[in-house]
């Protein structure tokens, strides 16, 4: 089975095929975000979402435009980690239905095609979304046509089971490969991990500032790789809850407080490189250059929380609700003082609030790079919406990073906000280096 390569300079784009093949020809190539500006439909990306805009485009403008609504897919390293955070995410774990080593290459083939042209605005195939023959089920399932490329990036990682599975089998001659850093997460105190919605033997994390770009990209992948693969769970989230670039201002979670501010960011170079990346001499030579994702959906107590007061919600997070500051004075960015007392000679920053203790001075150095997501799943059948948050970090080695700092926070000290969260699904992904046009996922891996 031959993957389609990239799209070529003469292929238009799903824009193009929208607006008609007879204005498609002269500009092929080009993004739907290009070829809708130069129709004089320009789209705009407004909020979380990206409309088309009866305002015309000129040609002068529309490329650079359209150019930062794409974030590259090749590279070094994989987009969708330390790239500035969007808005929405559709995030998917798959279990592989085959024991095919062969047709498991050839899908991961095919989807790196599919996800380069996604990225970059275009159809998927030849054919897209309604240029084949009307016999035949389209190479694209077409609900993206007219949108921005919406800075689409798209992440993959692999589970454990995939070199190992639950039978201890190994299924594709991948048992030796296995990172030693790719262990399996301990339970921890006050997990209720629910294993439906857990695990799988691969993930792929769609980001976007559009989320039908985001649902269209990870359909598209399930799709493509029916036979292969089977989607186990996925989560829809919104709203980001972390920062990975200075540009970006501090987000909220759904308990109102700003989250991450200490977040590692994408300029900061050194730590990126000591706490993102797997470098080499690490372990498994074919991950130098990856990263390991840690994924935990955490459901909220909302309507609990939103009954304490105003004090001690402070309190158990470590901050003010309005700047962000810590509670030991100055601002969002003023670095906590744990020597200040408050008016009864108490820590200002109680010993078990949420700053103290999951702060890298708190787990000898330890620090994540956060990309979580606010999530509103319907109700709980109790009254209660089921919300919280989609927890997703990355880390150049859990065992240093994830599980000391979890194992701080559930232990005998006891975040305070414990009380007030559930940790219902988890998840732990071997995320592999980027790729060259041309390669495709995991081929450093089946070297």
């Amino acid at each position: 089975m031959t993957a389609p390569g990239p799209p070529t300079p003469t292929e238009p784009t799903r824009a193009q095929r929208a607006a008609g093949a007879a204005v498609a020809a002269p500009h092929a190539g080009l993004s739907r975000r290009q070829a809708l500006g130069l129709l004089g439909g320009g789209a705009v990306a407004v909020g979380a979402t990206a409309l088309v805009s009866t305002r015309p485009s000129s040609a002068a403008t529309t490329p650079a435009a359209a150019d930062s609504l794409v974030v590259p897919f090749y590279g070094a390293t994989q987009a969708g980690i330390t790239t500035p955070v969007q808005d929405r995410l559709h995030f998917a774990a798959f279990d592989i239905t085959t024991d095919s080593r062969d047709d498991l290459i050839a899908m991961l083939k095919q989807w790196s095609a599919a996800a380069a042209n996604l990225t970059a605005g275009q159809d998927i195939g030849p054919d897209g979304a309604a240029g084949g023959s009307p016999l035949a089920p389209p190479d694209d399932t077409g609900e993206a046509v007219g949108l921005s490329p919406g800075r689409l990036t798209l992440t993959i990682g692999f589970g454990a089971s995939m070199f190992l599975d639950a039978t201890g089998k190994d299924r594709f001659g991948l048992a030796d490969r296995r990172p030693a850093a790719l262990v399996d997460l301990p339970h921890f105190a006050g997990d209720t991990i629910d294993a439906s919605i857990s695990a799988g033997d691969i993930c792929v994390q769609a980001c976007s500032e559009d989320p039908q770009v985001a649902v269209h990209a990870i359909r598209n992948l399930a799709r493509i790789g029916f036979g292969t693969v089977a989607i186990r769970w996925s989560q829809l989230g919104f709203g980001r809850t972390a920062s990975t670039s200075t540009a970006q201002a501090t987000a909220r979670n759904l308990f109102g407080f700003k989250d991450g501010t200490n977040n590692i960011k994408a300029e900061d170079a050194e730590a990126v490189n000591t706490h993102v990346w797997v470098q080499p001499g690490d372990g498994a030579a074919w991950m130098t250059g990856g990263s390991y994702l840690v994924s935990r959906r955490i459901k909220m107590i909302i309507e609990t929380w939103d009954r304490n007061s105003l004090q001690d919600q402070e309190a158990i997070i470590g901050r003010d609700k309005g700047e962000g500051a810590p509670l030991s004075g100055g601002t969002e960015f003023t670095v906590m003082d744990l020597t200040v007392k408050d008016g009864d000679g108490e820590p200002a920053i109680a010993l078990d609030s949420h700053l103290r203790l999951a702060h890298p001075t708190s787990n000898k150095g330890a620090q994540l790079l956060r990309r979580g997501y606010n999530f509103v799943d319907g109700t709980d059948g109790l009254g209660r919406l089921n919300a919280g948050l989609f927890f997703l970090a990355y880390q150049r080695d859990p065992r240093t990073a994830f599980i000391p700092i979890q194992t701080n926070l559930a232990g005998p000290s006891r975040d305070a906000l414990n009380e007030y969260i559930r940790h219902v699904s988890s998840g732990l992904f071997a995320c592999p280096p980027g790729i060259q046009a041309g390669g495709w996922w995991g081929q450093s891996l089946f070297r």
